[in-house]
């Protein structure tokens, strides 16, 4: 049975606010929200994309009345939450209203979660192994819980009702696109109607980041002193990804019952590929890159005049950047010029585990509103025939996207968006 899958709903925290409408906002208008960090926190890093003044209670309020069972129950079991896992619970609850399930007009059974990420807590376990050290009879009993991955599925299905299908799924920086797979699939095989999908916020803690210092894959040392432009994908002048915090949520649903349930979806999910370079290390590889923009493709059978834009892993590392290029250009040939091409992290950074998600969102917003948002900091790029959107929004109409994620260990991930037929 051919089930077509939609966006029905999708909800996001970040640097910009929380909603997706802030999101739209900046991509539009091309800002970024990269800033000069080094003074705000003890983060080993000079600029990055955080989120600052976060209150869960306070953004909870923009959401929900306070006087919903949803407000309640999102109060009681959030409030003690590790931050990430928080805005994890508020990126689903605004895609949650978005796709208008607080309704309760579907089949509680099949309804499914899957969860972008893994090692999602790390900050916190930093923060508790420090309580630790000075006082080794201190452990919040919750600790228990928190440390495990699987506290994301156990309170947002806890909170949300949902009883189908639901596990978590670790693919690095992939895992966003992974998440949105596998929640594709089980409702193409019938296992759910309905999947919430979650890309995790990446909170990394200080040896986390070091060690990516220490890799040599952190840029920001040369533009520590314009911080808006150190993230600058596909620029002859990029020196490394700049670490962004994000919580994206897209709910997957079956076309037909999107439809029985009288909502308007924003776009459709054609197809996605996932293909292993048999690779343990960090370094990107062609082949695989290539391979799986081809699979995505042939999966939805599609051919390569069928795509308009790709929204690309593009992490503003050199060898990263230059690896993606040459796949596309081995892909589409001298379709290429033909293709608009950005990178959403050249607004956002690099969100790690929730990118996938959030730049699907992305992808999904230009679909849906029909333009491309400018590729910041574009100012000597690495490929003359590429089709960069470089400063200003530009008006497109979108009809097929590829959105790549890739991640160390040679995870290669692409989805396919497209244009619905009707608004």
């Amino acid at each position: 049975m051919n089930r077509e899958v939609v966006v029905s709903g999708m909800g996001m925290i970040s640097p910009f606010g929380y909603g997706i409408d802030y999101f739209l906002e900046a991509l539009q208008k091309g800002k970024s929200s990269i800033s000069f960090v080094q003074e705000k926190t003890d983060l080993p890093i000079s600029v990055a994309s955080i989120i600052e003044d976060f209150s869960f209670e306070n953004l909870l309020l923009q959401k929900v009345n306070k006087d919903e069972k949803l407000f309640k129950d999102c109060k009681k079991i959030g409030r003690r939450l590790p931050f990430s896992l928080q805005c994890s619970l508020l990126s689903v609850l605004e895609a949650w209203k978005h796709a208008r399930l607080e309704e309760k007009n579907y089949n509680n059974k099949k309804i499914g979660l899957v969860v972008g990420g893994s090692n999602l807590s790390r900050n916190y376990m930093y923060e508790q192994h420090n309580k630790f050290q000075d006082n080794m009879s201190f452990v919040t009993p919750s600790y228990a819980l928190h440390f495990m991955d699987t506290d994301h599925v156990g309170v947002i299905s806890d909170v949300f009702g949902i009883t189908g299908e639901g596990f978590t799924v670790g693919g690095a920086s992939a895992s966003g696109n992974v998440a949105l797979i596998k929640a594709m699939q089980m409702i193409q095989h019938g296992i759910v109607d309905i999947c919430v999908v979650v890309g995790t916020l990446t909170d990394l803690s200080p040896m986390e980041l070091n060690a990516f210092y220490n890799l040599g894959a952190i840029g920001g040392k040369r533009f520590a002193n314009s911080h808006n432009e150190a993230c600058r994908p596909f620029d002859k002048d990029h020196e490394g990804f700049i670490y962004g915090q994000a919580s994206g949520c897209i709910i997957l649903e079956r076309k037909e019952v999107a439809i029985q349930r009288g909502i308007t979806s924003y776009a459709k999910m054609l197809s996605g590929a996932i293909k292993l370079d048999g690779n343990r290390l960090a370094d990107p590889n062609i082949e695989g890159e290539k391979e799986v923009m081809k699979d995505v493709l042939e999966k939805a059978n599609l051919s390569i005049n069928d795509v308009n834009y790709i929204n690309t892993h593009g992490t503003s590392t050199p060898l990263g950047d230059k690896t993606e290029i040459n796949a596309i250009k081995q892909v589409f040939g001298n379709k290429v010029s033909n293709i608009y091409i950005n990178s959403t992290k050249s607004i956002l950074g690099h969100c790690l585990y929730s990118a996938g998600v959030v730049e699907a969102i992305a992808t999904v917003l230009q679909v849906y509103h029909d333009f491309v948002h400018p590729n910041l900091n574009l100012l000597n790029p690495i490929c003359n025939q590429c089709k960069f959107t470089k400063k200003l929004e530009e008006k497109a109409n979108v009809n097929v996207a590829i959105s790549n994620a890739f991640g160390f260990g040679g995870i290669n991930t692409s989805i396919l968006i497209r244009k619905e037929d009707e608004k």
